[in-house]
């Protein structure tokens, strides 16, 4: 009922606990806020809603978000700050103080950015989850950040609903409104090292882990790219990436938020999305190569890029022969950025510089240092490392594979540098990117293996035009198994377990896996299969 806040945290069976301690986590919330200053002098923001809170009072007036996934709605810099701080209101008073975690598990929209924003503002700690997620996933994602609450589109949220001590609500207008506090007092943590957000990266293990990003690293990422002047007062911006990914989050929101864009928010590559080019003249146009691809393929394309002055791919390695094909087809350049979710995300961006060739990733963005391997040979491949202000605090919960002493960060990718742009040889060699989401063959082999009937299993990537990556299974079946049926078990037991983009698109049963002296699966062998089968 509007007006009234629920009261979220009456959790099933689990008491209201104490002020947190873990890392990043403060005392109850401070009284006094600092006035916001000038958003495009963003060197005073400790917060990144302090950025909203610029434009509330530099453009009140001025469009700053129009949500175009349902009914067509607008809201103005005075208006959505206004509801950003009314929504945090509603947060402290229903009993999330800072540092808890708010876990936000929906598709674009403005109540997805409202709610991610008021967060922050509260001090509250949001918990981006993949709407693929499985209800397994889910748990042990909710379990593993320790979030009191998660707000879930309705659509979603039978996915988390057998979720034991987590609040549940659904998350929509309806939900803003009932939180909705206009006028109370907001404190907001005036520590740029104050955790912000916690952003889930499988690591090489197989086991989840969160990156996390203090404001300091959100606000030092949009810093950087700032002064490239890609985004200004004047530009529109498509916000049609996952919200929940780090590329979405703070490459876009953030970006808009600095910069005082008007962001037109759609989820994902709708039915209508060339339209919605058009109908918004949208001029700046985030996306991962999949999206490029199906472009192409739309017939509503060519009436679509007549205000398009900028096209940036990110999230997944871009083909050389599709951002071709595209400037062939649009006459438009198809920039690139290389980056990580610990980096939040920027490293560096082909924006502004000529082209590199295949491999080439741009100049090292303004605010970032680039080392390759220690730092003797630059020009030779070896392991990238970074340092800079837009740097994670290390992986939840105590900062462990954080940066080192020094700062810097080791990024288990291998590149160069020349004449100052940086170079990539090679991704991590065992990660595969499917539309821009990690997945890390380490977590996929874990399921496969729960089936009895496998003996052995060992998952490679390979390209695939669409979702730039595929996942691929080599299988070995069990002494007693039936070959014949083990494909089609994988497929099943994979499809209840794992979320459609880490699930296998091909499962090759085979008598034995190449191993080395040590009993070492040899997947160098395996993907140089997989390529010559591509061939």
């Amino acid at each position: 009922m509007p007006g009234r806040s629920p009261r979220l945290c009456q959790t099933r069976g689990v008491q209201k606990e104490p002020a947190p301690t873990e890392p990043g986590v403060g005392p109850a919330l401070p009284t006094g806020v600092a006035a916001p200053g000038d958003p495009r002098d963003a060197s005073t923001a400790v917060n990144l809603t302090d950025l909203a809170a610029g434009w509330a009072l530099a453009a009140p007036a001025s469009v700053a978000l129009v949500d175009v996934t349902g009914p067509r709605r607008e809201l103005t810099w005075a208006e959505l700050d206004a509801r950003v701080d009314a929504v945090a209101a509603g947060l402290t008073s229903s009993g999330l103080l800072a540092g808890h975690r708010l876990a936000l598990l929906g598709r674009n929209s403005a109540a997805f950015v409202v709610a991610y924003l008021a967060a922050l503002r509260a001090g509250v700690v949001a918990v981006p989850l993949n709407p693929q997620s499985t209800p397994a996933e889910l748990a042990v994602l909710l379990a593993d950040s320790g979030a009191r609450v998660l707000f879930a589109d309705p659509a979603l949220a039978g996915a988390a609903a057998a979720v034991a001590g987590v609040t549940i609500s659904p998350l929509g207008e309806d939900l803003l409104d009932a939180l909705a506090r206009p006028g109370a007092p907001v404190g907001s943590p005036r520590d740029a090292e104050t955790l912000a957000v916690l952003l889930y990266t499988a690591g090489t293990s197989g086991q989840p882990k969160a990156a996390m990003l203090s404001h300091r690293a959100l606000l030092g990422h949009v810093e950087h790219v700032a002064g490239l002047g890609l985004l200004t007062e004047t530009t529109t911006v498509l916000a049609s990436l996952p919200l929940f990914h780090v590329f979405g989050l703070n490459a876009v929101l953030g970006s808009w938020l600095r910069s005082g864009a008007r962001l037109v928010v759609l989820d994902g590559y709708a039915e209508d999305f060339c339209a919605v080019l058009r109908r918004e003249q949208v001029t700046f146009l985030p996306l991962a190569p999949p999206t490029l691809h199906r472009m192409l393929a739309d017939p509503g394309l060519d009436d679509s890029v007549a205000t398009l002055q900028t096209v940036i791919s990110g999230a997944a390695p871009l083909p050389e022969s599709l951002a071709a094909e595209f400037t062939a087809r649009t006459g438009l350049r198809v920039d690139q950025g290389y980056g990580l979710t610990e980096a939040a995300p920027g490293v560096s961006i082909t924006f502004g510089s000529a082209a590199g060739g295949q491999g080439y990733v741009g100049q090292v963005l303004p605010g970032v240092e680039v080392r390759i391997g220690d730092g003797s040979e630059p020009t030779e491949p070896e392991e990238i490392f970074v340092r800079g202000d837009n740097l994670f605090s290390g992986y939840w919960p105590d900062g462990a594979g954080g940066p080192d002493g020094d700062g810097w960060f080791r990024t288990g990718d291998i590149g160069y540098l020349e004449a100052g742009g940086l170079h990539l040889v090679d991704r991590a060699r065992e990660l595969v990117i499917v539309h821009g989401f990690n997945v890390y063959p380490a977590e996929v082999e874990q399921v496969v293996l729960q089936l009895p009937s496998v003996e052995a299993v060992a998952v490679v990537g390979r390209p695939d035009v669409r979702s730039g990556e595929q996942v691929v299974a080599f299988v070995v079946a069990a002494a007693e198994a039936d070959p014949v049926g083990l494909r089609h078990q994988v497929e099943e037991h994979c499809a209840e377990r794992l979320a459609r983009f880490k699930r296998p698109a091909v499962v090759s049963v085979v008598p034995e896996l190449p191993r080395g002296a040590t009993g070492k699966v040899r997947k160098g062998v395996l993907r140089a299969m997989v390529e010559e089968a591509v061939r």
